[in-house]
């Protein structure tokens, strides 16, 4: 089976009905639009098919309506569920353009070959994300720029970092 491919998360139910309120987890909000037949990805680990009767967008999140999903308990039941699609069915990215999921677990050296940690997550402060990493004695915070991360090898799960002088001094 494919890998999987998180786009949104359950946060809470909304209303009587069974509707439920969803963290948004991607950076194309309008691959919604038709979508009927999703994964959820439950907290314990299984996986539970899905289809979306409605959908539509409430501030910063989404509301959904799942098939067979008819009151709060049911919703409940699927608090925290992340919502997934195939990797394959995933929205095509320009040269250079990575999903976040692609590079949590990536190792990252210097140029010099100098270890500095492995990905955790990639923040996202409103402008340059930064690569959240622990190193081997404390979390490194590292700008995602082409001018400080001059490789990034998806394949092999490899970021090489050109740090400008006093960036990993702790």
């Amino acid at each position: 089976m494919d890998d999987l491919v998180a786009i949104a998360r359950i946060i809470k139910p909304r209303g009587l009905r069974g509707e439920a309120v969803a963290e948004i987890l991607t950076d194309f909000p309008e691959r919604f639009d038709g979508l009927a037949d999703v994964v959820g990805l439950m907290l314990d680990g299984s996986r539970r098919e899905l289809k979306i009767e409605k959908v539509w967008f409430q501030n910063d999140r989404i509301v959904m309506k799942f098939a067979g999903v008819d009151s709060i308990e049911d919703v409940d039941v699927i608090r925290g569920t992340e919502i997934c699609i195939a990797e394959s069915d995933a929205v095509e990215l320009e040269e250079g353009e990575f999903f976040d999921w692609q590079l949590e677990g990536c190792e990252v050296k210097t140029i010099d070959g100098e270890r500095i940690g492995t990905v955790r997550k990639l923040m996202r402060t409103g402008a340059t994300e930064i690569l959240v990493i622990d190193g081997s004695e404390k979390e490194v915070l590292v700008p995602f720029a082409e001018s400080i991360c001059v490789e990034v090898d998806i394949e092999k799960k490899r970021i090489v970092i050109d740090p400008p002088d006093g960036l990993l001094d702790f």
